[in-house]
């Protein structure tokens, strides 16, 4: 993909995702049966659920749900990784040790185990997406810890510091510049921007299973807000029970295409030159 390209679709696509998390409505729409499962084009811009209410309101609530999460978690493990290619510059072998055993130790935890035990943890004032998708950052951060100290140590770790440091550089351009900007960037950009599409999915699963199981959602208040994971519960009708609802489950998956698509666009936009 274009670089130009990359960037243009990284900017549409956030910032879709951030302006209909800004917009969203606090409640649900009124119910009106009489425009139930309204297609686009009887109800436009997107038609209406089973029960009339248009489902404008499912796609900016769900995107209220997981916009700062989403962003928060791939910011972390971005700023992370970046601190795991640093250390490997560092030329110090207690902190590069210690962050070693952050990152076996950390890295060798079931991710999805973990991330439910925390939730069934929380108390049910403090469950919401945040918190979960601070965790998942954390547990996936040590995979972005050792491919950005891989990178660092393929260009030569503290000699290259020191190498430039002879030619009269700083070591704060060094640093900023010279290993994170030209070096690190592609690594830690994928590993921010894969992190940020994970957060939507696991969003979107746990929700799912929470409706399916009949049981209160991890990640936000249902009888107030409704995620994307309803868009495809209700969408799934359309296939197993012959439900008027295709609109529906389309437009989920659009939702989640478009998140997706910010993550490719995102990592090439980043690449190496």
């Amino acid at each position: 993909m274009p670089r130009n390209l990359a960037l243009l679709l990284a900017f549409l696509s956030l910032g879709l995702l951030l302006m209909a998390a800004v917009v969203a409505p606090e409640r649900r729409t009124v119910e009106a049966e009489a425009a139930a499962f309204a297609s686009p084009l009887d109800l436009p811009p997107l038609g209406a659920d089973e029960r009339g209410r248009p489902l404008t309101d499912y796609a900016m609530q769900g995107a209220h749900i997981v916009a700062v999460p989403a962003l928060v978690a791939g910011l972390l493990v971005t700023l992370l990784g970046t601190a795991g290619g640093l250390v490997r510059c560092m030329g110090s072998e207690r902190v590069e040790s210690l962050v070693s055993g952050f990152r076996e130790v950390v890295g060798a935890l079931p991710r999805m185990v973990v991330l439910l035990v925390v939730a069934m943890l929380l108390p049910l004032e403090w469950r919401s997406l945040l918190a979960l998708a601070v965790v998942w950052a954390l547990l996936a951060a040590p995979g972005a810890m050792d491919e950005a100290a891989a990178v660092a140590g393929r260009l030569g770790g503290a000699r290259f510091v020191e190498a430039l440091r002879a030619h009269g550089f700083s070591r704060l351009r060094i640093y900023l510049y010279h290993v994170v900007a030209l070096n690190l960037r592609p690594v830690v950009v994928r590993q921010g921007a894969e992190t940020l599409m994970q957060v939507v999915f696991l969003e979107v699963a746990l929700s799912y299973l929470a409706l399916a199981a009949g049981e209160p959602s991890f990640t936000h208040n249902e009888a107030v807000t409704k995620s994307w994971a309803d868009l495809l519960y209700q969408g799934y009708q359309a296939i197993a029970m012959d439900v008027p609802s295709m609109h529906v489950l389309v437009l989920g998956l659009a939702l989640v295409a478009v998140t997706a698509l910010a993550a490719v666009s995102i990592s090439s936009a980043a690449r190496a030159r």
